[in-house]
């Protein structure tokens, strides 16, 4: 039996399909709006308060460590997982989790990512934690507004340069982890397989959908004010500018080959990721 956290959002959906076949069981705050097929158990808690989780965790082999869903729980869940009878934890972290906490900008919309990567490693369970580079999900986050309405796309730093990883790349890694045994004891830094400037992204994207998007360069204050308009917090947006120009100059993670090993298949690129969100960006599916 695999207990998943996180299960409602996207990578977690993917999960729950790439683990078909599987004896999986859902945490979900709410049941009747969790949309699941019916072989998958979808049983009610709060992964943030553990003394909610003991229905999830009874019975249970494994257990799926969501940095966000588990908050600054995750001691805590590990501990109970640990006492119910869980035998293996595998955590959900980030390739920034060794940075200071406040340069870790997704700290400060609820990821706690070095919390889940040291419960897990300190569990005295089997354990496994994922430390993936940059989603290429965030392209869309970041600009899948500005090309919705036309063909120019405004940001800062041009040649800020990541090794952007597709989520159903991700979801098979975790699958992998949760069901073998070759990646025990490990931390694994997960990227896509190139490095990619922000404009060549957007070049990328633009292939993708047949459109000729222009990328221009908008200096840090005045990007920062515009995310800040768009009610993003304050202290991401500065950990993430203080991001970008900390590492325009050289990656602060160049590509790994870490997929590849795991899956026994190249990384999927960028350009097939653009290609398969090209309806997220008003192009024809």
């Amino acid at each position: 039996m695999i207990v998943l956290t996180g299960a409602t959002g996207l990578v977690g959906r993917l999960l729950v399909a790439e683990l078909r076949g599987h004896e999986v069981r859902v945490i979900t705050r709410s049941p009747k709006d969790a949309g699941f097929p019916a072989d998958v158990e979808v049983v009610e808690g709060d992964p943030q308060r553990p003394e909610t989780l003991e229905n999830a965790l009874r019975g249970a082999d494994v257990l799926f460590l969501h940095s966000r869903a588990v908050g600054d729980a995750a001691y805590d869940v590990v501990a109970r997982a640990r006492d119910l009878g869980v035998r293996r934890v595998v955590a959900l972290a980030a390739a920034n989790v060794d940075d200071r906490l406040d340069a870790q900008p997704s700290r400060f919309r609820g990821d706690r990512n070095k919390e889940v990567d040291d419960a897990a490693a300190t569990s005295g369970l089997e354990w496994v934690s994922l430390r993936p580079s940059s989603f290429a999900l965030n392209a869309l986050t970041a600009w899948g507004g500005q090309i919705l309405a036309g063909d120019d796309v405004r940001y800062v730093y041009a040649d800020f340069e990541e090794s952007p990883l597709h989520e159903r790349d991700l979801a098979e890694v975790l699958a992998k982890a949760l069901l073998d045994d070759d990646l025990l004891g490990r931390r694994l830094d997960l990227t896509g397989p190139e490095s990619l400037s922000h404009k060549e992204m957007v070049q990328q994207i633009g292939t993708a959908l047949g459109r000729p998007l222009r990328f221009h360069e908008v200096p840090a204050p005045i990007a920062a004010k515009g995310m800040l308009a768009n009610g993003l917090p304050e202290p991401f947006v500065t950990a993430m500018m203080a991001r970008y120009a900390a590492h325009l100059v050289r990656p602060q993670f160049p590509p790994t080959a870490e997929v590849e090993k795991i899956l026994g298949r190249p990384a999927r690129t960028f350009a097939e990721w653009a290609a398969d969100h090209t309806a997220d960006f008003g192009g024809a599916q």
